[in-house]
């Protein structure tokens, strides 16, 4: 790989930045610096674990930076002596304007919608959850505003009915990546025009806020089709869930995945339904869902027909 006079600054986090990160890195330009999220404890043990994006920066020896305050002096006098051209941001935190306002060429932003639709945290799991049958990536310039930036590119792609937001996240990563990598060979070469938000009419803007454990419960009352959509669009994290009763006992299931199914109609939403001892399905307010796989409270992910083979329904509900 030849360097590049093109100095980059990547900040992200998740796997889902990695991508991008990798591409840039396998390509012409030079990475100066990688910045990510402190080291945490996690797990029973309390063990420290590294990001996916410090874990590929470490492997392939490139410089680290993780500050534990985006506004701390010494954190911006480091990045100030890298001297970096462009700042290339993947799902990352919210950045102060004496961060994303330092290169010549600016800082950009990959986002997994086609803004100005599915500004805000979790835009992947909200097109599915709301049935879209196309999404995409873009990349924007950073300003003071959450994903308001002006457009660079965007890059289109379906939404399949079998997608989940895992399927799709995994594809939107993929895609992201190419897109990174076109965008920084655009603004090094000065051939983007960056296009303000506001002038990309919509009728409705959807917005894509963060998932809260409220807004993963499944309403059994509504339509086989919409509670499908959030299975799907809730797949596989954080998982759409339940609750199975009988008088006071209960205990929480997460679905994984779903089916839509007409086989029953006219039955109380909530109702178990058992077919030919393997297929676990459930009325809805409108239609049947015959749930796939799921997670039972304290178990591990399985089949349906692997859930019915060790429980009887028979004489519980959804609740």
């Amino acid at each position: 790989m030849t360097e590049s006079p093109l100095r980059i600054v990547f900040m992200g986090t998740p796997e889902f930045a990695v991508a991008s990160l990798k591409a840039l890195h396998e390509t012409d330009f030079n990475i100066v610096a990688v910045v990510t999220v402190p080291d945490r404890q996690a797990g029973r043990g309390r063990k420290i674990t590294f990001s996916p994006v410090k874990e590929y920066a470490l492997k392939n020896q490139l410089a680290l930076l993780q500050p534990e305050k985006l506004r701390d002096t010494a954190f911006i006098s480091a990045l100030r002596d890298l001297n970096a051209d462009l700042f290339v941001v993947v799902a990352f935190r919210m950045l102060p304007e004496t961060v994303w306002s330092m290169p010549p060429l600016g800082t950009f932003n990959l986002h997994a919608s086609l803004l100005p639709q599915y500004r805000g945290a979790a835009p992947v799991n909200h097109a599915i959850i709301n049935g879209e049958t196309r999404t995409g990536v873009t990349t924007f310039l950073i300003d003071k505003e959450i994903d308001t930036g002006k457009i660079l590119l965007s890059q289109e792609t379906e939404i399949s009915p079998d997608d989940t937001a895992g399927s799709l996240h995994d594809r939107l990563m993929e895609i992201g990546a190419s897109l990174v990598v076109e965008t920084a060979r655009g603004l090094c070469a000065g051939t983007l025009l960056p296009v303000p938000q506001q002038k990309i009419r919509h009728i409705q803007l959807k917005p894509a806020p963060k998932i809260f454990p409220a807004d993963t419960v499944i309403r059994w009352e509504e339509k086989a089709e919409k509670i499908h959509n959030l299975i799907r669009g809730l797949s596989p994290y954080p998982g759409a869930t339940t609750m199975l009763r009988k008088e006071s006992e209960g205990f929480r299931l997460k679905i994984l995945g779903s089916a839509i199914s007409n086989d029953f109609t006219g039955t109380i939403p909530g109702t178990i339904i058992v077919k030919e001892k393997s297929r676990f399905l459930v009325a809805c307010g409108q239609g049947t869902i015959e749930i796939l796989s799921l997670l039972p409270e304290g178990r591990k992910k399985m089949s349906a027909a692997e859930f019915l083979r060790g429980f009887d329904p028979s004489e519980w509900e959804m609740d």
